[in-house]
């Protein structure tokens, strides 16, 4: 049984959703829900039982001492309420786990039932895949769903994808099932530099989110990081000739594939992102408290409840995530 107990009625929630692992690549997933969780300060209220999605031998609990205490920290998945304020203020539910080891249909129903009993009325999943994509250019950002309604009003893709799948591709499904709108959004990183981190990828992610949901989200130090990521990658590939050989070859391929992209659309997105930011659309500001106009209650009880040297072209790129 699911119990909500200490978080309040919420305002137009979006659930938003990252899981480390296979639909990972370059933790960029996973980074930009860490990030929204520490700009907004959000609080954990709820996890999943860790017994019950994941092996331990995959996925090791980790220990630590606090304050002189041995304690173990569990693999698991978390929920925590962000609000974000402005003259629209909405609240976001952000998800950030592992994907499970087992039990995935229980994995999402039990995610789904939270949506359920806190009114959310649309889920975004974020997910990050190696692709052949150049370092040197804006990462690639592919917005799908399942539903053609919701692609044609949100301006998304439908979906064609066949083939082995994740955990993101499983909850989306099951969000389409259950009649909860839902949308994945996939960032592409360079195959030939997918170690983590990657904010280059992690703040393009962001930016698409901040588009989608219309809410304005404080980057922080990211796109310095970015800068500095790009940066640090252009020397590493520099070092090796057929790896600076194979990444123009990329950007020639990229940039003849992107000359539509080049009008229309494409640069109205981008000048009215850049019209928000100067006149200070939205809020960076606003966040979760236990004060005064708070978003959280208390209980009965009172209690608040340089990147790597990237390999030679060729060289193994590992899995991949579905678009």
């Amino acid at each position: 049984m699911i119990e909500l107990e200490g978080v309040p009625e919420l305002i137009d929630p979006v659930m938003v959703a990252a899981f480390e692992g296979w639909n990972d690549a370059g933790d960029a997933a996973s980074t930009a829900v860490a990030h929204l969780e520490r700009e907004w300060k959000g609080e954990v209220f709820a996890a999943l039982d860790a017994e019950d999605y994941y092996d331990f031998q995959v996925n090791r609990p980790t220990v630590f001492m606090d304050a002189g205490v041995r304690k173990i920290t569990w693999p698991t998945t978390r929920l925590s309420v962000v609000r974000v304020g402005g003259d629209k203020p909405r609240d976001l539910v952000l998800v950030r786990g592992i994907e499970p080891s087992m039990r995935w249909r229980s994995f999402c129903n039990e995610l789904l039932g939270f949506a359920h009993e806190l009114g959310v009325e649309l889920v975004v999943i974020l997910g990050a895949l190696l692709g052949d994509t150049p370092h040197t250019r804006p990462v690639p950002i592919s917005g799908t769903t399942s539903d053609p309604d919701l692609a044609r009003r949100m301006d998304l893709e439908e979906t064609k994808y066949e083939g082995p799948t994740g955990i993101v591709g499983v909850l989306q499904e099951a969000c389409t099932h259950a009649g909860v709108p839902a949308v994945s959004l996939w960032a592409a990183v360079p195959h030939y530099v997918s170690q983590p981190p990657n904010p280059k990828a992690t703040l393009a992610l962001l930016n698409r989110l901040e588009d989608l949901i219309d809410v304005r989200i404080p980057l922080g130090e990211l796109p310095e990081d970015a800068r500095a990521w790009q940066v640090g990658v252009d020397q590493l590939a520099a070092e090796d000739s057929e790896v600076a050989e194979y990444v123009q070859t990329l950007e020639e391929a990229r940039d003849t594939a992107d000359l539509p992209e080049a009008s229309g659309e494409a640069i109205a997105r981008e000048f009215e992102r850049y019209l928000r930011r100067r006149d200070g659309g939205g809020s960076p500001g606003g966040h979760a408290t236990d004060g005064d106009g708070s978003p959280y209650r208390r209980d009965s009880s009172g209690e608040r409840t340089r990147p790597p040297k990237p390999p030679k072209p060729g060289a193994d790129d590992g899995d991949s995530a579905e678009d």
